[in-house]
């Protein structure tokens, strides 16, 4: 009779713990989706519809969605024209085609520099490899608009890097860096140049070593092997690398502001004035609208290439 009683209390038991340990699961894997939910999705479609807005001198400063008729119907109000202004303005197109090719030209910049650098952590001694690694994620101690106010001091005409270039006598007269593309180009690379390391870093640190020493058997050289063997399989660690470095560069706004001050055109400054300077919340509305399209494409590539690698 005890071992007939026991056995069902023994399933009771077994049931829930399933039940607790399911409920655990939903409850870690729920959290991250409501984050996104409360923080991504909402504020998203809060923008979208201020982008469907019309420009009004009131508070807030825009029109809103849904109105009321006398009849007592609800009316919904779209409005496109934000969207198309920003075709008809040449001034938005210029600064999105500026903002991608900048953000292009300092992800490649990131991912030359960025790769041999992977490439020697990997191949380092376990000691050096951490005080190799500590000194990439270092800058990430401090914070990043120091960082950047920083390079203003370096670059400035009569700052440490003309100063020293005119004591070694290599210049009589400074030259011109601050508020210039290279110093835009310089401000990216240098901020975002660990988000292509460490990608590239975890991707190559999984690499099987011994496919270069079949390589070397079969008689291929160093240069071969990196191009038949090492690149193919980093591919990963590229596209991830790129992908983490052009999605914030395409949108900067501090570093193109503080170091390149009026002379280089890019969406984020466009966004800020169109939202502080002329407050018109819709346009800036449309334009975020539309830069999220412009950095989706990239994101939606990069996941397509994942899926086919999965399914091969």
């Amino acid at each position: 009779m005890q071992d007939t009683d026991s056995q069902p209390d023994s399933t009771l038991l077994k049931n829930l713990g399933y039940k607790l340990q399911s409920g655990w699961k939903t409850l870690v894997v729920g959290i991250p989706y409501i984050w996104l939910l409360i923080f991504f999705l909402v504020p998203f479609f809060i923008v979208l519809k201020i982008s469907f807005a019309e420009s009004l001198i009131a508070s807030p400063p825009f029109s809103s969605l849904f109105e009321w008729a006398e009849d007592g119907a609800l009316q919904i109000r779209v409005l496109f024209d934000n969207f198309n202004y920003l075709f008809d303005d040449d001034l938005y197109i210029s600064a999105y085609l500026n903002s991608v090719k900048v953000a292009a030209i300092s992800t490649l910049i990131c991912l030359l520099i960025g790769y041999p650098m992977a490439y020697a952590i990997v191949r380092s001694n376990p000691t050096r490899k951490n005080i190799l690694l500590m000194l990439i994620i270092l800058p990430f101690w401090t914070s990043f608009l120091l960082r950047v106010y920083a390079w203003m001091g370096l670059l400035a005409d009569q700052g440490t890097i003309n100063n020293l270039l005119i004591a070694l006598g290599f210049i009589d007269q400074p030259i011109r860096m601050l508020y210039t593309q290279f110093a835009v180009y310089l401000g990216i690379v240098y901020s975002y140049l660990p988000f292509m390391v460490l990608p590239l870093y975890a991707n190559i640190e999984k690499l099987d070593m011994t496919l270069h020493e079949a390589a070397a058997d079969l008689g291929a050289k160093p240069f071969t092997t990196f191009l038949t063997v090492t690149l193919p399989m980093t591919i990963p660690g590229i596209v991830a690398g790129s992908l983490l470095v052009f999605i914030p560069a395409t949108g900067e706004f501090v570093i193109p502001d503080l170091l390149g001050g009026g002379n280089s055109l890019m969406i984020g400054k466009v966004l800020y004035n169109e939202f502080h300077s002329n407050h018109d919340w819709p346009i800036a509305s449309a334009v975020a609208i539309a830069l999220l399209i412009v950095l989706v494409a990239p994101m939606m590539l990069y996941q397509h290439m994942q899926s086919k690698e999965n399914e091969a």
